[in-house]
């Protein structure tokens, strides 16, 4: 296990964009507004041979009894009592103020060691410096965040205090990103998958903003859930920073194993949900449509099959879909998910090799055979698997202008009831020799 430094301070002290800085890449959202950063992000950190994990947090407001603060103030609480070090932020232009002082005092609670960073020194303004000796932190690095100066002297002080551990060669994890419009209830079942109070959860819709990674260990399968923000509809996004939201749900969907679209078992499944799932298929990641909040629908025998015919006509184009009807506050049906996202990520990897498809797509063209254009006839010369992740096949043929898409609908057809790639797209290209694919 790495060690984990945890950057603290109340907000606005510039602790993301310093965590931005650091890491080399922006992962946490910069807004001019407090309360932007709510809940934990991590990523990974090498300095001089050192490597370690940072941990951004939220601004700390100690005195407030609102409701947001309070779970931004537990998430940031959580991150010090995992961490093995602190950089406690502060800001250089404003100086010291009193809620330095009680950011202090709740971090000297931790017992742990504390780097003491004087952020927005942009030129090189050391007379505000001598203030912060009173913190009793030691000497205070100047840094500016913006302009990246003084982080080497930081980065030397961060390696000091940190025990020096081996960096762990991990194997590779199943990457699982919770998708769906705001509200649905991705937070609480992320929360549910972990076992722990990952991320915020609150009725506020858009509490979560940026895409949480976090890892997860069952035996000998390891996870990494991807917790992200609500999908709106595009007239619906107004805030800029809400735009960052959407840009980081869309990257976690392209950097996923599997897809978990949840949907509110309420409302249906709605006008947005089947473009999230549209999305998601385009994309071509496995999915499971995840229906919540089930506990709240009046049932008889026949509920979840009514709920499964009316998925399967909205989503008439990506039929493959796997679902699972769960509630994320009683815990009802909770534990299939990992056992089902492990099953449909297997079936996205899966290799068929060429002998056997060539037998199947044989047996489908003797069913029925290939379409015809103005007299010329489509012939298929063989079939080969170029892909996985989602399983990609080429057809060679002698025209590819003569492939009508529903053949090439009932080709993939034929293909699953051989196969099983439940829960995976499929992709077909019709090449002839040294033409393009369609």
């Amino acid at each position: 296990m790495k060690p984990l430094v945890a950057i603290v301070g109340r907000p606005n002290v510039g602790k993301s964009t310093l965590f931005n800085r650091l890491v080399g890449e922006r992962i946490s959202i910069v807004e001019d507004t407090p309360g932007v950063t709510r809940d934990r992000i991590y990523a990974d950190c090498e300095w001089c041979g050192h490597s370690f994990t940072l941990i951004d947090t939220g601004g700390l407001e100690l005195k407030s009894e609102d409701e947001m603060w309070s779970h931004i103030r537990e998430q940031a609480e959580i991150a010090v009592d995992t961490a093995n070090a602190i950089v406690y932020v502060v800001d250089g232009k404003t100086g010291l103020t009193t809620d330095d002082n009680l950011v202090c005092a709740f971090l000297r609670k931790s017992n742990l060691p504390v780097i003491l960073a004087v952020n927005k020194i942009d030129n090189n303004e050391t007379d505000t410096l001598y203030d912060f000796y009173a913190l009793g932190f030691g000497d205070p690095y100047p840094v500016s965040a913006e302009q990246g100066k003084g982080l080497g002297d930081l980065l030397d002080a961060v390696c000091e205090v940190i025990e020096a551990h081996p960096v762990e060669e991990d194997s590779e994890r199943i990457k699982i990103a919770i998708v769906g419009k705001p509200n649905a209830g991705k937070s609480s079942i992320a929360n549910r998958l972990l076992g722990y109070d990952r991320s915020i959860v609150s009725d506020i819709a858009g509490t979560t903003r940026d895409a949480i990674d976090t890892p997860l260990d069952i035996g000998g399968d390891k996870y990494l859930i991807i917790d992200t923000a609500g999908m709106r509809k595009k007239k619906a996004v107004t805030e800029e920073l809400e735009r960052y939201s959407v840009v980081r749900s869309i990257l976690a969907v392209r950097r996923a194993d599997v897809v978990l679209i949840v949907c509110d078992a309420n409302e249906g499944l709605t006008e947005q949900d089947v473009k999230i799932a549209g999305f998601v298929h385009e994309e071509g990641k496995p999915s499971i449509v995840v229906m919540n909040k089930w506990d709240l629908i009046t049932k008889d025998t026949n509920t979840i099959n009514t709920f499964e015919g009316k998925l399967k006509e909205d989503l008439k184009y990506m039929d493959y879909f796997e679902s699972a009807y769960v509630s994320a506050k009683s815990g009802k049906r909770i534990d299939n998910l990992l056992p089902l996202c492990k099953k449909v990520v297997e079936n996205s990897r899966r290799r068929i090799t060429t002998g056997l498809l060539n037998e199947v797509i044989g047996d489908a063209i003797r069913i029925s055979e290939p379409p015809s254009y103005l007299g010329k006839k489509l012939k298929i010369f063989f079939v080969t698997q170029v892909a996985v992740a989602p399983p990609t096949f080429v057809l060679k043929v002698n025209d590819p202008k003569i492939m009508h898409f529903s053949y090439k609908r009932y080709l993939e057809n034929a293909m699953r009831r051989s196969f099983d790639f439940s829960g995976t797209p499929i992709r077909l290209l019709v090449r002839e020799n040294g033409g393009e694919e369609r």
